[in-house]
């Protein structure tokens, strides 16, 4: 059962409150005990990981109706009903109502801890298969997985999930491999975009004098050379995703017309007087603050702001030592056959990563991703991965 299990008992007479919380706690159980029903429903949630302990006769909200708004909160909770000898068959319609059990007065101490032992039990066997449910899902969700099991990557998991379908432009912000754009991939592969196409545009890596044909498309004879129309990225990124990496590489020019293209969502070819109306959503990773880079003159404020709706912010951790290990040992599997079972490690990594996982060094999880031929994982190796955390930056505009 999980560490924090425990048993929220509610019964309105305070003896037995206390009865119950010894005798649980010579059983190395936790309760939390509540006079009302009422009191113990504003502290449950889907996620309990525990049980409930309800007596029927209730002051205000009784048993029954607190077994409705339980099972409301979350229809496989564990619920333990406390009934006197006349209130039986009242039980026994509560069972077929969803209570996991009944207990009647007087009961013993063994038969209370025996039953919220097996109710334990179930419950734990519930939460896991949940997990594993879910787990099951992203594994066979398209497109690229986030792997890694610690708290800041399930958080970066949820909120990917949580904004996937939103159309919302969203800013990444992380150093260089830290895996921004299997980020915005993930981000794209689980919205309702997923039919349209993904356009990846590195701005630091495009000529200047190229990108604003490569955003916006030309028609024939819009300059010399240009033989035909052609589409620009934005436009063939309409009904999809765009993907701006190096955002603060952009000239000032061209942060003008994307400014614009973002507050009509249309544009106008190079040569043309004609709009073209877009259906895309934004995606833009920096490696620097934008913030900072708008205050010093380098990047222009309303583009910022007009980028920075949700923001998912993607700093290395270089001292998780068990986020390290977990990446390497994924990344050496794929090459390795002997090292298939290392995908995820439980107790201790295997023997070729444990020396990965003692390495400090600034280091991202790309290098992670490099065959063992090439990076090996040695305890003088400089090799270090990166996690990745997910926290949504405030939208202030000034």
């Amino acid at each position: 059962m999980p560490d924090n299990a425990h048993v929220m008992f509610v019964d309105d007479e305070p003896h037995i409150r206390i009865a119950a919380q010894q005798t649980l706690e010579l059983a190395d159980l936790r309760l939390n005990g509540y006079e009302t029903a009422e009191a113990a429903l504003r502290e449950l949630s889907p996620g309990f990981t525990g049980v409930l302990v309800c007596d029927i006769r209730l002051p205000g909200m009784d048993g029954m109706e607190f077994l409705r708004r339980a099972l409301e909160i979350d229809p496989e909770l564990p619920v333990v009903l406390v009934t006197g000898h006349g209130d039986i068959s009242m039980a026994v319609g509560a069972m077929h109502e969803g209570a996991y059990d009944f207990l009647e007065k007087p009961y013993t101490p063994e038969r209370l801890t025996e039953v919220v032992r097996r109710a334990l039990d179930k419950r734990a066997l519930t939460l896991e298969n949940r997990a594993l449910r879910r787990e099951l899902e992203e594994h066979n969700t398209p497109g690229p997985r986030i792997i890694g099991s610690s708290p800041s990557i399930q958080r970066l998991r949820g909120l990917i999930r949580q904004v996937a379908d939103a159309d919302a432009d969203v800013l990444i912000f992380g150093e260089t491999g830290t895996g921004k754009e299997l980020v915005a991939r993930s981000l794209h592969e689980l919205s309702r975009r997923r039919t349209g196409n993904f356009v990846a545009l590195n701005c630091g890596a495009m000529p200047e004098q190229l990108m604003e044909s490569e955003l916006f498309g030309h028609e024939a004879g819009a300059f010399t050379g240009a033989r035909g129309r052609r589409l620009g990225k934005l436009e063939h990124a309409s009904g999809g995703t765009l993907f701006l990496d190096e955002i603060e590489s952009m000239p000032m020019a061209m942060q003008v017309r994307l400014l614009r293209v973002l507050q009509e969502r249309s544009l106008e070819r190079l040569g043309s007087n004609q709009t073209v109306p877009l259906d895309l959503r934004v995606l833009a990773a920096t490696k620097v603050d934008l913030r900072e880079a708008a205050d010093r003159g380098e990047f222009r404020e309303d583009l910022y702001y007009r980028l920075n709706v949700v923001t998912l912010e993607i700093p290395p951790l270089r001292s998780a030592t068990a986020a390290r290990t977990f990446l390497c040992c994924s990344s050496i599997s794929p090459w390795s056959p002997a090292h298939a079972s290392a995908r995820r490690p439980r107790r201790s990594p295997p023997p070729s990563c444990r020396p990965c996982s003692r390495t400090p060094g600034p280091a991202t999880c790309a290098s992670c991703a490099t065959p063992p031929s090439a990076t090996s994982c040695s305890a003088s190796s400089s090799i270090s991965t990166s996690a990745v955390w997910c926290t949504p930056r405030p939208n202030t505009a000034p």
